[in-house]
């Protein structure tokens, strides 16, 4: 009956939770969370699954082929399943996240691949069960239980390696009060794992069969009913944790490029007020320049008399063909006049030095003072 109840209870609890995990990570691995994570899940609902399919393969052997629970071949099978449920929670173990060190077992999970784990795993596994099924099988002095010490070291060795990772994955998120229940899951596997090694001719000669079948029920299904709550808070935090600190990453990011775009605008202010405030020095630059121009074309102005511009203006028409005496003839006035006017207009357009003739006739042509000439080259002739 007690038999039954475990097994009964492990095979449906497990099954379904294993089911919905493996949901979880279909789900998960669809959202392209970080892969460690997500195996993590995958290989913590193979745990569970292996759990429930060995109780499954447990009622099959016991109520569907009229097996003995203390046969060799119910045995083989607990342990075999015992063994892949502790290879399936090794491989899960790097996926509990924290920042403290890692212990030795998770380092060594690390340096592999799960492929070559696995196969690292199960090779040493059964080569152990290998001497252990030999000098078992047909020694009948040895107990059938003799088998179960090939996973009471391993058991015991998984189970401190994930009371330390969860210890410190609750620590990394605050969980300080989930101490006991890993601890209490800690007991409840060595337990769990040391009663099946015991003879059980020796167990009835202690207690009723009846109290130590209830004993191993009740600790057998404790210790998976408590994992698999851990799990599912460890889950959940996870989940929890992640959200928030995927918001906290957004919020932190939009802050970051708040300030850059403040500090952008910052930047783009005192650039824009020191382009204005050279704008505005060019232009009072150019404003100064301007007047310095008019001052100086005032300063530079050339005003000629009436006279001169005829002058001029018949040197512009004549100049080239005619002499100074022939143009004042021309003009009906003294050389010595026309000299005069050559002279004041040489000194006014600062001109000097040979070529000034020429200089003349280019300077009237250049400004357009052939129009107040009074003679002709034409006319002349």
């Amino acid at each position: 009956m007690h038999f039954i109840l475990e097994n009964s209870v492990t095979a449906i609890a497990c099954l379904i939770t294993a089911f919905v995990i493996q949901r979880i990570y279909h789900k998960e691995k669809q959202r392209k969370d970080p892969m460690r994570t997500v195996d993590g899940i995958k290989w913590f609902g193979l745990a569970i699954w292996a759990w429930g399919i060995g109780a499954l393969v447990n009622l099959v052997l016991i109520y569907g082929l009229r097996m003995q629970i203390t046969d060799k071949i119910v045995i083989y099978f607990g342990v075999l399943f015992s063994l892949v449920n502790s290879l399936f929670i090794l491989l899960s173990l790097p996926s509990i996240e924290h920042y403290k060190r890692r212990n030795i077992i998770v380092r060594m999970v690390e340096r592999f691949s799960e492929r070559e784990f696995s196969i690292f795993f199960g090779g040493i596994l059964m080569m152990i069960t290998f001497v252990f099924i030999m000098a078992s099988y047909n020694n009948q002095a040895i107990s059938n239980s003799f088998i179960w010490g090939i996973d009471i070291p391993i058991s015991v060795v998984v189970a401190f390696s994930l009371l330390n990772e969860l210890k410190e994955a609750f620590i990394n998120r605050k969980m300080k009060f989930m101490y006991l229940p890993c601890f209490a899951l800690f007991l409840l596997i060595i337990v769990a794992v040391t009663l099946r090694i015991i003879p059980q001719n020796q167990i009835d000669q202690i207690v009723s069969p009846e109290f130590w079948a209830l004993v191993r029920v009740t600790t057998a299904l404790s210790y998976k009913i408590l994992f698999i709550l851990l799990f599912s808070i460890l889950l959940y935090s996870w989940k929890f944790l992640s959200e928030k600190e995927l918001k906290e990453s957004t919020i932190g990011k939009l802050e970051g490029e708040k300030k850059k775009l403040v500090k952008e605008i910052r930047q783009l202010r005192i650039a824009n007020e020191s382009h204005l405030s050279t704008i505005d020095m060019l232009q009072k630059k150019r404003r100064e320049a301007i007047e310095k121009v008019r001052d100086l074309e005032k300063a530079t102005r050339i005003v000629l008399s009436d006279r001169q511009k005829e002058v001029l203006g018949n040197l512009g028409v004549c100049g080239s063909d005619k002499s100074y005496t022939e143009i004042a003839e021309a003009m009906r006035i003294s050389v010595d006049g026309f000299q005069a006017h050559i002279y004041q207009i040489k000194k006014i357009l600062n001109i000097s030095g040979a070529g000034g003739k020429e200089q003349l006739i280019a300077f009237a042509v250049e400004h357009n003072l052939l129009e107040h000439a009074t003679i002709s080259l034409k006319s002349d002739e």
